[in-house]
């Protein structure tokens, strides 16, 4: 493989559309406590980032080594094709790089760990173990439909959480509830992409959501997830908080979009839009919460 197929292949594998979910938390994190202390650490902030974007990273690569020696991600697959389950590139391979990706947010949880101690090194262990754990190891977490449940948990309220508390030495009870918004909006991605992988997941006994209850509960799951995250702007006015519900708005404009999507079309390619769509309504959130709090 020539060097520049090589870089094409890495890249891919990142799989750069679905990096919303690491940076936004970590994007959110920092404008509220700047927010809340009117002062931000631009040094722990980017290795609190780029810790995060690798952590991110090395779960997508061993996802893909995983998934791929499984035979859950074939030449068959209608989403974005995989390294491994096409043969672009060895298992060893893939998993080398979710290890050096591994190796880079280690680096970078030093730094957080030698300003705020203990708490960093208790959220980092778990995060750094599940990297490899959604789908690897003796429980993977993808494998037994816990998916949601682990993107709501680590890239919503343990992401924002930490993204504050690295900054303020607090866990504020703002935090809990932008975690709760940012990790529903992430659980969509996931919830649509076990959507449409569900008869290629059922084949490689991939027991996701989608594969357990079917089609038509998956669509409510994703209706809940896209409801409650829009709902729980409300939570804003009662904090003290009115304008900051405004974030909602663009979660209630194009969720309607994926809503409808998913009740419509067969799973399939069409599902890629969708899912690009929640990485959009993921995007807006942040970038219409930055505005308000920036402005008010």
């Amino acid at each position: 493989m020539s060097l520049r197929k090589f870089i094409k292949a890495v890249v891919s594998g990142a799989r750069p559309k679905t990096l919303a979910a690491g940076l936004v938390p970590v994007w959110l994190g920092g404008v509220l406590a700047w927010k809340l202390t009117g002062d931000l650490n631009g040094w722990l902030w980017s290795c609190t980032l780029l810790g995060a974007l690798c952590i991110q990273i090395a779960t997508n690569f061993f996802n893909d080594a995983v998934d791929g020696k499984k035979g859950a991600d074939g030449a068959a697959r209608t989403g974005p094709r995989r390294l491994t389950g096409t043969g672009e590139m060895s298992f060893r391979q893939v998993m080398v790089l979710g290890g050096l990706f591994l190796t880079g947010a280690v680096f970078f949880g030093t730094f957080l760990c030698m300003a705020r101690g203990w708490p960093m090194v208790a959220i980092g262990i778990p995060s750094l173990f599940l990297a490899y754990g959604y789908t690897g190891g003796p429980f993977p977490l993808a494998y037994r439909g816990l998916g949601e449940i682990f993107v709501i948990l680590f890239f919503g309220f343990i992401a924002v959480m930490g993204s504050v508390f690295v900054q303020t030495g607090t866990w504020p009870k703002e935090a809990i509830l932008l975690g709760a918004q940012v990790g529903l909006l992430s659980a969509v991605l996931i919830s649509v992409n076990n959507f449409r992988d569900r008869e290629e997941d059922a084949k490689a006994g991939k027991k996701t959501i989608a594969v357990r209850f079917g089609p038509k509960f998956t669509a409510v799951v994703i209706w809940l997830e896209i409801k409650l995250a829009a709902l729980l702007g409300i939570a804003w006015l009662v904090m003290g908080y009115p304008l900051y519900g405004l974030a909602s708005l663009p979660v209630f404009v194009i969720g309607m979009r994926i809503i409808w999507g998913v009740l419509t079309l067969p799973p399939g390619k069409g599902f890629n839009k969708i899912l690009a769509l929640g990485a959009l309504q993921l995007i807006l959130f942040a970038a219409v919460f930055h505005a308000v709090v920036a402005c008010f």
